[in-house]
């Protein structure tokens, strides 16, 4: 009993409840080492008898201090110091940024001075005065043309007339949803999906038909059936490295789900924000369906979140002219000083080299997902930087990321991505960001310490 001995005198002068003071005593502590992991504390009936309590404020003291991380209780076992977890550094108020799907961003030295030298030349090309001035909406020529070369390995047949230069794939999907479908009318979506397409159509009043996922991808049969009942205006799809599960749409699945578009008629919205990511060899929904497909890729995944400009390939050129006046309408132009920057790092081969570095550090946090979340049965693709991890029923996913965010990790719950009304219980992790790869293996370390360890999600460790 010498451990707790010194509370009795804090507990007779204290006037906060003492079921209280018994969790900050214990705080305290772990906190300058009187108590260590791993300690014994005494049982209830014998620290009720030591510090002259009753039993019931006791239980309840133990109780709060399980709420805030501080201990672990066995049954046959007793009750010992569990310590204060480790907790991720805030950076500017905001954590680890895994909230924010953000690719890694690399720390090499040669690969930072590129990019620097890039975005210099692109600005010190030409009259700068020209990217001071308002442009037709789509880019210059040259802009296109960039564009469509960089497009190619996934379309193949990349025509620059089809192709605009836009402000952001957001900027793109606002403009289509609007586009294609009436407030009131509906399209097919993923049931779990990008939450800036559930934003979007909120904002435009058009409804969302949530398709099924299984490990193929979005339900073929349950697109056919919408397409014949419910008469869907277009299916969106996020086809590789969905946002948030990671999955990939196989192969079968697309020839399906195109071909049902084709024998129906609806337009496509391939949004392939990480198709660029990864290295498997599959045709897009655009070579399938090339006469139905809007094909949409941009630089927020595989360079940075600021670079807002994004590739659309529009079925063909009559539908990407209508599209530039949709966008015209809304966002005047993309930027033609952050056109010049993306053209010059595709010209040059910085972008190139800006996405195998974002994939090799994929393949290293991945890694460590791999080491620390092992038989837990997340999901995630080697190249990207975000994992799909089911939590256990004895957590609400929302109060576990709000536990999380206490110490510093930001993980999203399902329910931001959920189109169903009926999502489960998982949460999407994000390994990118400005995190270093140390700071990630201390945050997936404190994942799987969190998971092995269940606490009051709103505790917090004193």
């Amino acid at each position: 009993m010498t451990k707790t001995t010194h509370w009795i005198k804090q507990l007779a002068e204290a006037t906060k409840p003492a079921y209280l003071l018994i969790a900050d005593l214990i705080a305290e502590d772990v906190r300058t080492g009187r108590l260590t992991v791993r300690d014994q504390l005494p049982t209830l009936r014998d620290l009720a008898t030591a510090l002259n309590l009753n039993y019931t404020t006791v239980a309840r003291g133990y109780a709060e201090a399980r709420k805030r991380g501080l201990i672990d209780s066995r049954a046959g076992s007793g009750t010992f110091i569990r310590g204060q977890a480790p907790s991720m550094p805030l950076r500017g108020g905001s954590g680890a940024e895994m909230t924010m799907n953000l690719p890694p961003e690399p720390q090499d030295a040669a690969l930072i001075t590129r990019l620097h030298e890039s975005a210099a030349l692109a600005l010190a090309k030409g009259n700068f005065y020209e990217l001071m001035r308002y442009q037709d909406f789509g880019g210059t020529a040259e802009d296109r043309d960039v564009a469509a070369q960089w497009l190619r390995p996934w379309l193949h047949e990349s025509r620059v007339e089809n192709v605009l230069v836009c402000p952001g794939i957001h900027s793109v999907l606002t403009a289509l949803v609007s586009q294609l479908a009436r407030p009131g009318e509906a399209i097919c979506v993923e049931s779990l999906t990008y939450p800036g397409i559930k934003a979007i159509a909120a904002q435009l009043g058009v409804k969302l038909l949530p398709l099924p996922l299984d490990e193929d991808g979005p339900s073929a049969s349950a697109f056919e059936h919408a397409c014949k009942n419910l008469h869907p205006k277009a299916l969106y799809i996020n086809p590789t490295m969905l946002n948030p599960t990671t999955t990939t749409t196989s192969r079968a699945r697309r020839e399906a789900l195109a071909d049902i578009a084709l024998h129906h008629s609806v337009p496509i919205i391939e949004d392939d924000a990480y198709g660029m990511l990864s290295r498997q060899s599959l045709k897009t929904l655009a070579q399938l369906a090339p006469d139905l497909t809007y094909y949409i890729s941009g630089f927020s995944k595989c360079f940075g979140a600021g670079l807002r400009t994004a590739y659309v390939s529009a079925p063909n050129a009559r539908l990407a002219q209508r599209l530039a006046g949709a966008m015209r309408a809304t966002t005047v132009m993309a930027s033609p000083v952050t056109n010049a920057i993306a053209t010059q790092a595709v010209q040059d081969g910085t972008a190139a080299a800006m996405l195998n570095a974002i994939r090799s550090e994929g393949l290293a946090r991945q890694a460590l997902a791999d080491e620390h979340l092992a038989g837990r049965g997340h999901l995630a693709q080697p190249e990207g930087f975000h994992l799909w991890l089911p939590v256990e029923e004895s957590w609400s996913v929302v109060e576990f990321a709000s536990y999380l965010r206490t110490q510093g990790v930001g993980v999203v719950a399902s329910a931001a991505f959920s189109t169903d009304a009926d999502p489960p219980n998982a949460v999407r992790v994000c390994l990118g960001g400005p995190m270093t790869l140390q700071e990630c293996d201390v945050a997936l370390r404190l994942i799987a310490d969190t998971l092995d360890h269940p606490r009051h999600p709103h505790a917090t460790v004193m």
